[in-house]
């Protein structure tokens, strides 16, 4: 008999405690986050027949960075970017960059078109860039990488002129083989 409830109980134990270790090593809740709470169960003791379900629900529009709001549109790269790193002719590694770009409102229904023309212009910035050695070291600090977003935007607008608003550098990698 006790044979059959010994499982059971292993489950019982086991299944309590990684809820109680789940609740300890769980994220804290913010003060906004509980101040919103505490302020929503006030609301509703207060006005109990004037709760609408989705007042707290609305994300509020943070002021954070400061960027306005300006109609442009963002097209998403299909594939990363995959850059051999090359040093005293051997391949030492490779450099994983994923872009998008910020285009003028409608554009992006013509962009896929000539992404193969795009992606070749690209390729050759980045091969370049790995050549004069743009990849190495702190290849992330601040200013770094101006340079090839710069030397990107060029060649954007010469596929597709000034349509083409930023190139942003949305994931970079490097992975070295020694």
């Amino acid at each position: 008999m006790l044979g059959k409830l010994l499982p059971v109980l292993f489950l019982v134990v086991g299944l309590g405690a990684g809820v109680g270790a789940g609740m300890f090593l769980g994220p804290k809740p913010s003060q906004d986050a509980a101040q919103a709470s505490d302020q929503a169960s006030n609301h509703d003791k207060e006005n109990p027949s004037k709760v609408k379900s989705d007042d707290h629900a609305k994300p509020k529009p943070s002021d954070d960075h400061g960027a306005e709001d300006s109609g442009n549109e963002y097209v998403k790269m299909n594939k990363p970017f995959v850059v051999p790193l090359v040093h005293k002719d051997q391949i030492s590694g490779l450099a994983t960059v994923s872009l998008s770009l910020e285009v003028q409102p409608g554009f992006s229904e013509n962009f896929f078109a000539k992404e193969p023309k795009l992606r070749d212009g690209f390729l050759q910035v980045l091969f370049d860039h790995a050549n004069i050695g743009g990849f190495d070291g702190a290849f992330t600090r601040p200013g770094n990488l101006d340079p090839l977003r710069v030397a990107l935007l060029e060649s954007a607008r010469k596929a597709f002129g000034d349509n083409i608003v930023s190139v942003l550098i949305v994931d970079i990698a490097r992975q070295d083989s020694y």
